[in-house]
């Protein structure tokens, strides 16, 4: 069996940050409508709600802010999507190498899973902040309060208030979501490219739509498990500090969703 043609770790950086920014470009205009329908204040009737659905929030962002509007925010993340893609397969990679004694020796599902919640740790540290400063802006837009002019002005403005905490604030959240769907996105991703990859060949040689498949499955999987703490995030992260608590914050939520 041949030896594998090993990539260089630039080339890596390279490329997460050029698939990571075609995400964003892909779907920042999507994240944008759910963290607005996400931190919406509760309307007693759908009549008088800011925004009744996607399409509502979509055609009224549209109208007042034109389509630039779609990628309010995108600024921090897309600043930090080439390290955070990086750190995201290095602490996957790590994993997998803590756990196998033998090279030729598979991985477990449980150990796959395990190794994509390591990666998860690992990009809370950029993906934190990011989360923090792109939550900010996409609401002010949609409220009309226009505290922030950018990305950097609302980090400066966020470590003036409290430091790090304020820039760090909706951490442990972030971790809650990030750590297990990271896990399932991993496992999901690993076991359909193995399951599509035709008897006789090496996972290697998979096709790109059957990757793309792969992927694109993984990617709902993660979002099934990720959604509900992500609706806590947006909440607290946009909140006002020493008005909402993290305790506050998930009460009000499971209320708004049960009553």
């Amino acid at each position: 069996m041949g030896e594998l043609e090993r990539v260089s770790p630039l080339k890596n950086f390279l490329a997460g940050g050029v698939g990571g920014a075609c995400l964003l470009l892909a779907g920042h205009p999507l994240d944008t409508i759910k963290v607005r329908l996400q931190t919406q204040p509760k309307a007693s009737c759908a009549q008088y709600a800011l925004y009744t659905g996607t399409y509502d929030c979509f055609r009224k962002t549209i109208t007042k802010e034109g389509v630039l509007g779609l990628y309010k925010g995108m600024g921090a993340p897309l600043a930090g999507v080439a390290p955070m893609m990086a750190i995201s397969f290095f602490g996957f990679g790590l994993g997998k190498q803590l756990q196998q004694r033998d090279a030729d020796t598979p991985l477990t599902h449980t150990q796959i899973f395990l190794s994509g919640c390591l990666a998860g740790i690992f990009t809370t540290v950029i993906v934190a902040p990011g989360e923090r400063i792109k939550c900010l802006l996409q609401v002010q837009a949609g409220s009309g309060q226009l505290k922030y002019s950018g990305p950097l002005n609302c980090a400066i403005r966020l470590y003036r208030e409290q430091g790090l905490r304020s820039v760090y604030r909706g951490t442990v959240l972030t971790l809650i979501r990030d750590v297990p769907s990271n896990g399932l996105y991993f496992l999901t991703y690993e076991y359909l490219k193995r399951f599509l990859t035709p008897e006789g060949q090496s996972v290697s040689q998979l096709s790109t739509p059957n990757i793309i498949l792969a992927g694109g499955i993984a990617g709902i999987l993660n979002w099934t498990i990720a959604l509900p703490p992500d609706v806590l995030k947006s909440n607290f992260q946009t909140g006002a500090l020493h008005v909402y608590s993290l305790r506050r914050v998930c009460v009000q939520c499971v209320y708004n969703v049960c009553v």
